[in-house]
Order: structure tokens, then C-alpha cells, then sequence
């Protein structure tokens, strides 16, 4: 069984900065990829960065120069520094990971969620 546990998420103003994180533990796996989703009220989930394991990044235009996707897969961790954070980025922030499990294959998985709130 696999688990990604999530932190870091808070209260922040706007202009400041968090780093979230995801790690995953459990049974024996790779990492595929990961990714960060988010989902604000009464708004669908969206992705809002992404890397795979050979450090493949994208991000959603919205937070393009001001967010980073990085991972440490000798950690099993991934991040999301978010910088010159916006009211508008006030949203739960869920963590997404792809493993590869050997004798299961790839499957996805997903975290509880954090919550990130920009406000002054």
C-alpha cells in the first residue's frame, strides 16, 4: 500500500511564499511523475505543475515564472515552491504521483490535500 502525506500549506499575504510538500511511503515503487493539483470553491480541480521523473516540467499559465515543480526521487518527495503568491491562488492543493509498483504496474495516486489561503 502506498501513501502520499502532503504539508506545508497555511495562511500566507499576498507577495509571499510556501513550499508544499508531497511524500510518498509505503510499498515498494518509482516514481513515474507527479504533479500538483489544486481546487478552489465551487471551481473544478486543474493542474497546476507538473514533472516526470527525468525532470520534465510543465505548469499551468497562471502560475508560469512564479511556481516550481521539483522532485527528490532518491527522497521519494516532490515540492511546489510557490512564490509571489495571489488571493488567487487560494485553493486546496492536492499531490498526484504516478508509481510503478513491481507485480501492480503503474497506478495513480493522490494525497488528502492542503489548504492554501492568500489573504491580508
Amino acid at each position: 500500500q502506498v501513501q502520499l502525506v502532503e504539508s506545508g500549506g497555511g495562511l500566507v499575504q499576498p507577495g509571499g511564499s510556501l513550499r508544499l510538500s508531497c511524500a510518498a511511503s509505503g510499498s515498494t515503487f518509482s516514481i513515474n511523475a507527479m504533479g500538483w493539483y489544486r481546487q478552489a470553491p465551487g471551481k473544478e480541480r486543474e493542474l497546476v505543475a507538473g514533472i516526470t521523473s527525468g525532470g520534465s516540467t510543465t505548469y499551468a499559465d497562471s502560475v508560469k515564472g512564479r511556481f516550481t515543480i521539483s522532485i527528490n526521487n532518491a527522497m521519494n518527495t516532490g515540492y511546489l515552491q510557490m512564490n509571489s503568491l495571489k488571493p488567487g491562488d487560494t485553493a486546496v492543493y492536492y499531490c498526484s504521483a504516478n508509481l510503478f509498483r513491481p507485480g501492480w504496474g503503474p497506478n495513480d495516486y493522490w494525497g488528502q490535500g492542503t489548504q492554501v489561503t492568500v489573504s491580508s
